[in-house]
């Protein structure tokens, strides 16, 4: 249970630290990829001794799919993860009420400008990018425990700055759904995109780091 734990707290420091530096602190680019940087960082040197750190139903799927964690596991561990991102979004809507600030403004992920098309290619990327990096900083064949975590949250920084003005930047199926449920309008008919398009990312990640790891 408290793996399960583990999850949901990561994950809820994740969203809701990150989508807050959205709406509430109204951060630019670069402050809202440090933000979630930061706070994915912040929740795998706290949380990650326990759960190993997914925080991230792709990232579970891609270790589920290298055998580096059981199907049991794998599916409580993407329960707790979107729960823990409902629970972060429905703060993060309560300080957004308190603010009298718009309340369908939540942080959510969209594609206003680019097609669907164009948004699956952007989240598969950098998706497949971040869960690359994932599986070979910790991996046992070749990884560094000691900096895994800075390595994975100085990338999420970076490819969130990078996909921000393209679809929001999500690489995380639970980080898109929790926002969504409460802004609704096209960031739920949207919602679709990221759940697909990052977990396509993470089984090409996966493979990938089979041919990369001799663990695997």
């Amino acid at each position: 249970m408290r793996k399960y734990i583990a999850e949901f707290l990561g994950t809820f420091m994740l969203v809701f630290v990150g989508t807050a530096s959205v709406v509430i602190a109204n951060g630019d680019a670069l402050t809202i990829g440090l933000a979630f940087g930061l706070a994915v960082t912040v929740s795998a040197y706290a949380f990650g001794g326990i759960s190993g750190g997914n925080f991230n139903p792709a990232v579970t799927t891609a270790m589920w799919l290298n055998r580096r964690i059981g199907l049991g596991d794998a599916i409580w561990y993407i329960v707790a993860q979107i729960v823990g991102a409902i629970a972060a979004s429905a703060c993060v809507s309560a300080f957004v009420n308190a603010l009298n600030l718009k309340a369908t403004a939540l942080g959510q992920t969209d594609f206003p400008v680019i097609g669907a098309g164009m948004a699956v290619a952007v989240e598969v990327l950098v998706t497949f990018l971040f869960v690359v990096v994932i599986l070979n900083v910790t991996s046992k064949d070749h990884g560094n425990s000691d900096f895994a975590g800075v390595t994975i949250g100085v990338t999420l920084a970076l490819l969130i700055i990078v996909a921000l003005n393209l679809t929001g930047g999500s690489l995380n199926p639970a980080r898109s759904i929790g926002p969504a449920i409460f802004a609704g309008g096209s960031a739920l008919s949207h919602l679709w995109v990221y759940i697909v398009a990052p977990e396509v990312g993470a089984i090409l990640a996966a493979f990938c780091s089979r041919i990369l790891n001799s663990e695997n």
